[in-house]
Formats: structure tokens, sequence, C-alpha cells
């Protein structure tokens, strides 16, 4: 059995999540992910590393679905070690205008199946991986500094930070690290329904001038999937360019 870490991302085929696979990939991880409905750059990246990628369609919001990839995952490469959930959807609307069915898949997606995967992966690092483990929860700056129009989806990110924090606390004694990444606006398909307004708006409020890249984030979010970061569990980390 191969001794590089296995890590498991949600929301992998575009945009930070991709980038993420990516970034994993290219320092001898095996990486398993899923997205609802992939992408060409994705099955264009397992082509070409059909032994170290393992990637599936599946909704964030089946929890049946992510338990039995998570299964797989670990009986494929034998453990899982890294559990990034990154999988998210946002529907920029006024509370006001904001229709029941947009709330439900947002708290679906960005809470429930996060929390879901990160049960999944932590069940299977209690059995499978005695290394370094950690899980990596996606939340957003807005989560703490509000944007107009995102109210829901701020809600449903700092849902997430609360979860990171008191797991973090709940899993130490076990040598499992947990941290949340709270990236400001990046230029992805999360944030393209944005209004040209919102989005001068946020540039100008921003120290750097500009939207963020997944490439200004990934950084981070490979130090604390690894050794480097083993003395550091339960923290927020923004990535904001200065907003």
């Amino acid at each position: 059995m191969s001794s590089s870490p296995v890590s498991l991302i949600s929301g992998g085929s575009r945009g930070l999540g991709f980038a993420i696979v990516e970034s994993l990939l290219a320092r001898g991880d095996r990486v398993a992910t899923f997205s609802r409905s992939g992408s060409p750059a994705l099955s264009a990246l397992a082509a070409t590393h059909p032994d170290q990628l393992h990637t599936e369609q599946i909704d964030a919001s089946d929890s049946a679905a992510i338990q039995a990839f998570v299964k797989r995952t670990a009986t494929r490469f034998g453990r899982v070690d890294h559990c990034i959930a990154n999988a998210a959807i946002a529907h920029e609307s006024v509370l006001a205008t904001t229709r029941d069915d947009q709330i439900d898949s947002m708290l679906a997606v960005n809470v429930k199946g996060s929390i879901v995967l990160v049960r999944e992966c932590v069940r299977q690092m209690l059995v499978t991986s005695s290394g370094d483990r950690s899980v990596t929860l996606i939340s957003s700056v807005v989560a703490e500094r509000g944007s107009p129009g995102l109210s829901v989806y701020a809600a449903t990110k700092a849902a997430l930070e609360g979860f990171s924090t008191n797991l973090a606390r709940e899993l130490g004694p076990r040598g499992i690290r947990v941290n949340a990444v709270a990236p400001g606006f990046l230029e992805t398909d999360l944030s393209a329904p944005l209004s040209p307004e919102n989005r001068a708006r946020i540039a100008r409020r921003t120290a750097l001038g500009r939207l963020g890249s997944a490439t200004d984030v990934i950084g981070l979010i490979a130090f604390l999937a690894s050794p480097a970061a083993r003395f550091l569990t339960g923290q927020v980390a923004a990535v904001d360019g200065g907003a």
C-alpha cells in the first residue's frame, strides 16, 4: 500500500475545488473528489493520473451517496487522511425575494452536505489512518463581514465556522486537526452570478483592489492538510486580499 497521503475533496470539478485537486496531486497525494456534474478539465486530469485520482459524479446534498463515496475511497486507497469540504452553492438574492427552494438547497449542500462528508471521513480516519490527519472546511469572508444579497449563503458559511471550531475540540484528543479557510470573493463559477455593481463594490473595499483567484488560496489549504500544520487547529483563516 502506498504511503502517500489520501486527500478527499468535495466539489473538485471546477474553480477552487479543481485547483485544490491539482495542487494535492502535484505534491504526490492520492486524491478522491466528487461533484454534481464533473467537468472536461477534471476528466482530463483523471485520465493522466489513473492510479492517483478517483472521481465520481455525486450530488453533495445526497447523504447516502456521500457515505458510499467515502467508503469506496477508503477501500481503493486504504485510508482517508485529509478531508476538504469545499462543495457549495450560492444564490444571490435579497432576503425578501429569496425562495424556499433556494434556502433549502444552500442548507442541504453547504451545511448538511459538508457535515455529512466530514462525519464519514472522520469515521474512516479513526479506523484506517494513524498519521497526520486533518479536516478543512471552506467558509467565506461573508460569514463574518457580510455582503448584500448573500445573507442566507453567509449563514451557511457561519454555521461551518462554528462547526469547525467545536469539532476541533472534539477531535483534538484523537490527533485530528480541524480548521476553516474563509476566502474572499474569487474569480470562480460561484461568484459568476454576482452583479457588476457588487463585483465593483467588492474590489473597491479590498486592499489589493481585486477579486482573488483560486491560486491565491490553495497554498494555505495545502499547508493545513500537511504535517507542517501539526499544531494548528480550531482556527478560521481569512484569505481575502485585505477586505
